[in-house]
Parts: structure tokens; C-alpha cells; sequence
């Protein structure tokens, strides 16, 4: 959270949210959580960066507020851009996962010889045991038309966000500032954002101790899907062959090809049938059922950490190289948003005549990931000197910023270079 305060006769703290996702409460043990729960990237649950929303979802660090002793400040505005809360895989990944599920599946039936790798246990279990492991303990349940809709953890991320911003500023995001609609919300046309900008006002209301929710959002693909409309990016990166050249050789790079020689000896299957799209399927396959039902998945076992290591790296250099600082149309294509972000910050701070109308005291705006790297890319956060490649691994997937102390709040899931 980024916080701008003037003095008491300008009466202005603004601030800017910029939160990636997953602010969720799981009812999980801190044992039976995954041993690489914390290298699944942009689906990292949130509570892996800040482990406090596991006794309390709903504490807040107000010291991120505090002004210096010098000044008395008080709120005057407050802009919010949040992505959408948990939801389930894409098709694209969904269709992955059965094509994993059945390899493995038909494998399991036809007696396939290997090493066997035991879910339960994390260690070998003899020829195939690990395939007819997975046969007994997990069941298909993803359907295309689940295709990234909201699930009901991720209402919960925005209903718990929507209460913690609320006792951080009480002022602003008040149930009279709802009411006379003097606050604006501003969703992506996706049905996972209209979900989650639904949820955050739900979540209002519930602070508000209120059952009642009169939902009033408006649409704008403009602001919150501007990727879209950036003919310079579209051109340049999204349909550009080679714009993720570092990501393809990474794929097929020596490191992901000993995770996946190490996948195919655990589950015993022939190595050429493993490719490494169905790897990384395994992988989210762990995230997924991590961060949308609280499960410990099965599939979990099948990586270590130096495996762990490896696949989030892979995510991580398609997110620089397609989102982030590895173009500069991927940044600048923000700017619409940018924009209207800072013109309503200078807004809320500007001296005003005594007839004008106050300003807006909140604004809350729900995305995507796409919506928000390219912002943080912008403003110029997460920067490394030297940017990552499919070559330079070994010096690059430790690396971790030193982020300005307000960015470190309670929003903050950028704790490391690889989450912006």
C-alpha cells in the first residue's frame, strides 16, 4: 500500500492498493500444508506471504498508516486496484488436467512399471505404486464449464479485504459513503471480477453488521482490460511468436528437463509421454486444490522443492517476459489506468473552494494479474538490474527486492522480484 499524506491544512492521505491476489483463510494446519505451497507464483495463496490471516483474516497492521510525529494527517481518499479472488483453472488448463488424469489413469490400469512414489507418504511404495495410489485417493472433479469462474474462497478473499480495508479507514469506506454512493466501484467485464467486486461489497456490509446488499458497479473494460485494447501490445507481445522466446527455451531447457525425468521415474511412466505441459498441470494441480478446497492434493508429492523451484521460476519468466518489465508496450499499455488513478489522487488533493463537493472519498477497481503487473511494471516496481532468462537461473531464482516498508502491508503479495 502506497500512502501519500500532507499536512493537517491539506487534509489528504491518499493510497493506492495494489493487491495480486488470494486473501484467503484456509482451515488447513500449518502441517498439512504443501512444502512448496509457497512456489505456485500469481496462484500462491495469500497466506503463504502473510501467515497471520491463518489465526485472524481479519487483523490489519495500522502502523502502515501512522503519520511522522511532525504531522497530523487525516484520510481523505482511498483507490483500491485488487484482482479477483481464488477461482478455478481456465479451459486451457482444465483441458491439461484431463489429459493428465487419463494418462495417468490408463497407465494405472495397464500395470506400468517404475518407481513408484507414494502420495501418502512422500517415498517410494514399488513398481506403480504411486499411479495406483492416485487412482484410489483422487477423482477428476475439474469440468470445462468451471473455465476461471469465482469460486467461494475467493468471495471470501474479497469479503475479509473489504473488512480490513474498512477498519483501516473507517472514514472513507463508511456504510453512509456506500449508501449515498459517494464511492466508486469499477469491475472488469469478466464474471470472476463481477463476482469479486460483488463480494467486497458484501463484505462492507457485513462489517456494517447489515445482510442486505444492494450491489451498484459499473463495468470498464477500458481501465481494467486496457491489455486488450493496446494495439502495441497486441501486436508486439501477445501475438508476437518470439516476444516469449526465454520462456520456450526455459521449457525445454536442461533444468525442466531433469524435473520431468524425475516425474516420470516417481509416477513410472515412459519419459517421452510426460511432456512438460503436463508437469506444470501436476503442479497446479497442487495449487489448485491448495487454494480452492484447502487440500493437501496428492499431486503435491510428486515435486520437491528444487522441483518447486524450477516450475515457478518457468511461471515466473512468462510473467516478466509477457506482463512485466521485459517489454516496455507492457508497461506502457497501462497507462490508461495509471492515469486515471493519479488524476483522482490529485483530485482528492487539491485545495477546493468551500462550494465545490468533496472529493470522492474511496474508489475500488477489480482486475486481473494482467491489469495489475504492467501497473507495478510503470510505476517502476521489482525492477532487477539484470532480467531474468532462460540461461541465468541459477543467479536469478533467489532473487528477492527490498520493497518499501508501506508496500509490505497487508496487501502486499510481492514479497518477492517473481510476484510482480
Amino acid at each position: 500500500m502506497f500512502s501519500v499524506s500532507l499536512p493537517r491544512n491539506s487534509v489528504l492521505t491518499a493510497a493506492l492498493s495494489l493487491l495480486l491476489t488470494r486473501l484467503s483463510c484456509s482451515s488447513l494446519s500449518v502441517q498439512d500444508v504443501p512444502h512448496i505451497a509457497s512456489y505456485f507464483g500469481t496462484k500462491t495463496r495469500y497466506e503463504e506471504v502473510n501467515p497471520h490471516l491463518l489465526r485472524d483474516a481479519l487483523s490489519v497492521n495500522k502502523s502502515v498508516l501512522k503519520p511522522p510525529d511532525t504531522e497530523r494527517c487525516s484520510p481523505v481518499h482511498l483507490t483500491a486496484v485488487i484482482r479477483h479472488g481464488s477461482r478455478y483453472p481456465t479451459v486451457k488448463n482444465i483441458r491439461r488436467i484431463h489429459k493428465l488424469s487419463e494418462l495417468v489413469r490408463r497407465e494405472a490400469r495397464g500395470g506400468s512399471a517404475g518407481t513408484g512414489f507414494t502420495g501418502g507418504s512422500g517415498g517410494s511404495g514399488g513398481s506403480g505404486a504411486w499411479l495406483r495410489d492416485i487412482q484410489s485417493r483422487w477423482e477428476m472433479w475439474f469440468t470445462e464449464d468451471m473455465d476461471g469462474q469465482l469460486v467461494e474462497k475467493g468471495r471470501d478473499d474479497l469479503r475479509q479485504l473489504a473488512r480490513r480495508l474498512s477498519a483501516l479507514f473507517p472514514s472513507l469506506l463508511s456504510e453512509e459513503n456506500v449508501r449515498k454512493r459517494r464511492i466508486s466501484f469499477l469491475s472488469s467485464s469478466k464474471h470472476r471480477c463481477v463476482s469479486s467486486v460483488e463480494a467486497f461489497q458484501e463484505g462492507l456490509q457485513q462489517h456494517w453488521g447489515r445482510h442486505e446488499v444492494h450491489y451498484s458497479h459499473e463495468l470498464d473494460d477500458h481501465l481494467m482490460r486496457f491489455f486488450e485494447r493496446c494495439r502495441g501490445y497486441v501486436e508486439g507481445v501477445e501475438n508476437n511468436r518470439t516476444a516469449l522466446a526465454e520462456v520456450e527455451k526455459f521449457k525445454h531447457g536442461e533444468e525442466m528437463e531433469r524435473v520431468r525425468r524425475r516425474m516420470s521415474e516417481r509416477l513410472g511412466l515412459p519419459h517421452h509421454r510426460l511432456t512438460p505441459d503436463l508437469v506444470e498441470a501436476a503442479f497446479f494441480l497442487c495449487s489448485y486444490e491448495l487454494s480452492i478446497k484447502s487440500l493437501h492434493s496428492p499431486w503435491c508429492f510428486l515435486f520437491d522443492e528444487s522441483d518447486a523451484k524450477v516450475l515457478e521460476y518457468k511461471s515466473d519468466l512468462k510473467q516478466y517476459w509477457k506482463r512485466s518489465h521485459g517489454h516496455v508496450i507492457s508497461s506502457l499499455s497501462s497507462c490508461p489506468l495509471f492515469h486515471h488513478v493519479f488524476r483522482t489522487l490529485d483530485k482528492a488533493g487539491r485545495p477546493r473552494r468551500s462550494s465545490e463537493a468533496s472529493p470522492e472519498p474511496a474508489s475500488v477497481l477489480v482486475g486481473h494479474a494482467e491489469t495489475l503487473l504492467p501497473l507495478l511494471s510503470l510505476l517502476g516496481l521489482y525492477k532487477d538490474k539484470t532480467p531474468p532468462t532462460a540461461d541465468n537461473y541459477s543467479t536469478q531464482h533467489g532473487t528477492k527486492p527490498r520493497p518499501h516498508p508501506e508496500v509490505q502491508s497487508d496487501n502486499d503479495k510481492s514479497a518477492k522480484r517473481k510476484r510482480a
